[in-house]
């Protein structure tokens, strides 16, 4: 970004399971306990994303929009998101639906998501799916392949155990820091590994 520009961070949210994904990593940004500059996000609602969050979590996409520092309707195609020469330090789109992965990885622009994912391929930036489908067919493998070998990050939601999670909350953290991560926005959101097993291999009898 520029001096006079926070780091900007294009955030889609489309019809898989798992909108909590989307909304946490924005409440994440948004917390003012972080150690970092503000991170300036640009949200995109899918139309099928609204519906789930609306089915899956306790939020209205008026209130998660809130959250954003911008948002934009999915039919917006002039949405300032949808030009090269907007500076951005990339996309994540959490979750990523296979309809979402397919209409990126093949360029179709249908909605502001699509077109979005599109330029920042293009301009050569970060771009990070939470594919959240399974089982996988060989449309999907192929699908994210396409994309991994472009350079996007391909990041399913999946869970962790070894910092023992006592809530689907600190399951869902976990996966956000993770996806921060990824764009060098690094948070305590949940315990990280520290190399160390709590118990000692010597002391695991063989079945």
């Amino acid at each position: 970004m520029t001096e006079s520009h926070p780091p900007r961070l294009i955030v889609g949210i489309t019809g898989a399971t798992g909108a909590i994904f989307g909304v946490r990593l924005l409440e994440a940004l948004r917390a003012s306990t972080l150690d970092r500059s503000a991170v300036e996000t640009h949200l995109i609602v899918s139309k099928w994303g609204a519906h789930t969050l609306a089915e899956e979590t306790s939020y209205s996409l008026d209130r998660v929009r809130q959250m954003a520092t911008y948002s934009y309707p999915p039919t917006d195609q002039g949405g300032a998101v949808s030009s090269g020469s907007f500076l951005t330090s990339g996309m994540v789109v959490a979750p990523c639906s296979a309809r979402t992965l397919a209409a990126i990885a093949t360029g179709q622009g249908d909605n502001l998501i699509h077109r979005a994912a599109d330029v920042i391929l293009k301009e050569r930036r970060k771009l990070v799916l939470l594919v959240r489908e399974t089982p996988l067919n060989e449309i999907h493998l192929e699908n994210m392949l396409k994309l991994s070998r472009m350079g996007a990050v391909i990041l399913p939601p999946v869970p962790a155990f070894y910092n023992h999670p006592q809530s689907l909350d600190a399951m869902v953290d976990h996966v956000v820091m993770r996806t921060l991560d990824q764009f060098g926005i690094h948070t305590d959101l949940a315990e990280r590994w520290g190399g160390e097993l709590q118990v000692p291999l010597g002391k695991i009898s063989e079945p």
